[in-house]
């Protein structure tokens, strides 16, 4: 039987009444769906970062790059603030460096009248410097039409199950690769 594929599922915000837990755990329950995935939540919340970067990186640092290089796959779950994402994303993912490398990203991304497109297209550059491969679909939820529920749209499911098909091929594909041959920058 095969390894499950390990996604790290990243809750970007860290504001406080925040979306962004709520639409990780029904996204995550879709993901639950399948057996071949082992879904672990990241929530950056839970990360006592320094308000600068340090010389050394701290326990909450190391903490965070040892979930990043453990996962095979990911799913950074963004707001969208001011047509960019958080600034605390931002820091978490500067952490990490190698352990993005040749490893796909996906997105679930949320706003008000929008789906968070212009936090998605930020970060596709911003993992593409990292050496990440970024999946075309994003499940993009307008939260003024509710935040998604267990009866939510199909639309909604049948997005997050194109993202989680994408994610899984790409993610198969480059564990295999970094198994045979290591990523060099």
């Amino acid at each position: 039987m095969m390894t499950p594929l390990r996604i790290a599922v990243i809750i970007g915000s860290t504001r406080e009444g925040r979306a962004g837990d709520r639409v990780t755990n029904w996204f995550t329950e879709q993901a639950a769906r399948h057996d071949d995935l082992a879904v672990t939540v990241v929530d950056l919340t839970e990360y006592d970062f320094p308000a600068s970067y340090p010389a050394e990186p701290t326990a909450s640092i190391r903490a965070f790059v040892r979930e990043v290089g453990r996962a095979d796959a990911f799913v950074v779950v963004t707001p969208e603030y001011n047509h960019s994402f958080p600034a605390p994303l931002k820091q978490a993912i500067d952490y990490a460096y190698d352990e993005w490398q040749a490893k796909p990203v996906g997105f679930v991304s949320y706003g008000c009248r929008s789906t968070g497109r212009y936090a998605v297209d930020q970060l596709r550059t911003v993992f593409t410097a990292l050496h990440a491969m970024t999946v075309r679909d994003v499940l993009g939820i307008d939260l003024l039409g509710g935040e998604p529920t267990p009866q939510c749209t199909d639309e909604l499911r049948r997005d997050a199950s194109v993202l989680l098909d994408q994610l899984r091929w790409w993610g198969l594909a480059l564990r295999d690769a970094r198994a045979a041959r290591p990523y060099v920058s």
